[in-house]
């Protein structure tokens, strides 16, 4: 069969659901090789339109972190991979596995089947086309030949699946997709497996003893505790060394955060005093112009590149490094042999002391955040006061009906007020702050989980970069009841936030209105929402909030609709 249907059936073989894609002029044998395919009677992954690249690619972002299964994505050209770039960047930050894929202009000008039929053809053509994200991907190659597509989409799957994970990228010119294809293979899994690191025995023993001895130890995680096992396992850790956990940063959920070693977002106190650090899988697990450590600190970094070894600046120090999927780091370091436990240091009554010191803490700050939320009742209300009724929003339907609930934030609802106990129940924006991911990343979760209850929270100003219309267009196509809560402050707040950080001393503390940041006059974004057929409602006060979310939650589960509440936020006040 033609070339460009052969991929659809090899990605379905390696476990594909979805090839997101936005379709150009080199998709002609894409197109006529599908058809050719479901004829054949293929089994093949869904094909979804989405009419811009950087929300094809976030959704196989979201489809992958609910799921664990990498998804493929098909983008146009130069342009189209362009388009795409933002997100890529995303997925390679946050270690998401998918296959990207884009077309290439036909390299020939004529006298070959698939040359260039129209003038864009040169318009698009690159020396280095794969440059635009070769910093963003594990590997990345161009087909040569139709008769390669088997072996290089195996060795593609592999490498996108191996320690640590992340995209991978294959470039396909169009007279090659219009090449016949044999068979052989497209059928079959991977012939190749991917590669799982293990940390070193005699370091992970180094680890253990370190947490077994420590008086002030810390646990500081971002980005999760790998899967349910981990985050069981996490639980037990910190239950059994007594170690306090911060969340700092955090763009995943790592402990419940009710539980008594959850000491919030703030790690700052916790350093100061800390002899053993365990850093979980953390780009950047402190302000380094904020915290000083105490020179006799030990710390371990513990995670699938806990160097983050294609980041050119990051010298944190890191005392033990243990390699591995963050839940299997966590697995072994809670079952290491019961002969590092019993060390003299590790004596019951000092872990219990221990224990109700960090408990109290826990609690004292977990009452601060509510005192701090319930105060943002007001019109507008503030991001806490959102994330609190929210929070309460998911919890009564679990009580009530068993239902699952997954929150993706950028710039939304903050963490600590959503008092969240599930370990796929929250995502933040990616650390490399490519706006625009939250809402379609949301969607590709939800056609994942179609009946989990998905809630995509965002500032006004990450909605306007999730390029919401073809976002809507999707989740209407594919029936997505994805509950939006945009959190409409009119300005870019993290803009704001990040100059008076700088200088805090400085004009535009007290100023009203900071140059760059106003987003007025704000856009209606009901209607954005209601251009395809969405439920939305404003609200302007937050006593409102809870019917709201209570409507909201009710057409999704009963309507199959997607919902958009446009909610009024404080603007930051001037000081």
């Amino acid at each position: 069969m033609t070339a460009g249907g052969a991929i659809f059936g090899k990605l379905k073989a390696l476990g594909v659901d979805y090839v997101f894609a936005n379709s150009g002029t080199d998709f002609p044998p894409i197109i006529e090789g599908l058809l050719e395919a479901r004829r054949a009677g293929l089994d093949l992954p869904t094909p979804i339109t989405v009419p811009h690249e950087h929300a094809a690619v976030s959704m196989a972002h979201g489809y992958w972190q609910v799921t664990g299964r990498p998804q493929a994505v098909l983008l146009h050209t130069n342009v189209g991979l362009a388009n795409g770039a933002t997100a890529a960047i995303n997925a390679w930050c946050d270690q998401v596995p998918m296959i990207l894929m884009s077309g290439r202009t036909p390299v020939s000008e004529h006298s070959r089947f698939g040359a260039r039929t129209v003038p864009i053809g040169w318009g698009q053509e690159m020396f280095d086309q794969e440059a635009l994200i070769r910093e963003t991907t594990k590997w990345h190659y161009e087909l040569r030949f139709a008769d390669q597509i088997a072996d290089l989409m195996d060795r593609a799957w592999a490498i996108a699946n191996s320690t640590p994970k992340g995209p991978v990228y294959l470039s396909l010119p169009r007279e090659v997709l219009c090449e016949p294809c044999p068979r052989l293979g497209l059928d079959a899994p991977s012939r190749m497996a991917p590669v799982t690191a293990a940390p070193d025995p005699d370091t992970l023993a180094r680890a253990a003893m370190a947490l077994a001895r420590a008086e002030n130890p810390l646990i500081i995680a971002q980005r999760g505790a790998g899967n349910a096992a981990g985050f069981a396992a996490l639980q037990s850790l910190c239950e059994t060394y007594a170690l306090p956990l911060s969340h700092y940063w955090s763009n995943q959920l790592a402990l419940p955060l009710s539980h008594p070693c959850q000491v919030g977002a703030d790690p700052g106190p916790w350093l100061e005093k800390a002899d053993v650090v365990l850093v979980l899988d953390a780009l950047a697990p402190w302000f380094p112009d904020k915290v000083k450590l105490r020179d006799d600190v030990t710390v371990i970094h513990a995670g699938p590149d806990p160097l983050f070894t294609r980041t050119p600046v990051r010298n944190f120090k890191a005392d033990i490094t243990l390699v591995g999927p963050t839940e299997r780091v966590i697995g072994a370091l809670a079952a290491a042999p019961a002969d590092q436990k019993a060390d003299q240091k590790t004596d019951p009554k000092r872990l219990a002391a221990r224990r109700k010191s960090i408990a109290v803490a826990a609690q004292t700050g977990r009452k601060k955040t509510l005192a701090a939320a319930q105060s943002g009742c007001g019109a507008p209300m503030t991001k806490d006061w959102v994330s609190l009724c929210l929070g309460r929003a998911i919890k009564a339907q679990a009580e009530l009906h068993g239902r699952r609930a997954t929150v993706f934030h950028e710039l939304g609802c903050p963490l600590m007020p959503l008092e969240l106990d599930q370990p796929d129940s929250y995502f933040q924006e990616p650390h490399s702050g490519g706006l625009g991911w939250g809402l379609p990343a949301a969607i590709g979760a939800q056609m994942a989980c179609p009946d989990r209850l998905i809630f995509a929270t965002m500032g006004d100003g990450s909605y306007m970069f999730a390029n919401p219309t073809a976002c809507h267009l999707v989740a209407e196509a594919q029936n997505v009841p994805v509950i939006v809560l945009v959190l409409n402050n009119e300005e870019w707040g993290a803009v704001r936030h990040s100059v008076e950080g700088l200088y805090p001393e400085g004009a535009s503390r007290a100023s009203n209105e900071v140059p760059l940041t106003s987003l007025r006059p704000s856009p209606d974004f009901t209607r954005t929402a209601q251009a395809s057929r969405a439920w939305t409602e404003t609200v302007t006060d937050g006593d409102d909030l809870p019917a709201a979310l209570e409507r909201a939650i009710e057409v999704a589960t009963n309507e199959r609709r997607q919902v958009l509440l446009n909610i009024a936020i404080a603007r930051t006040a001037p000081h």
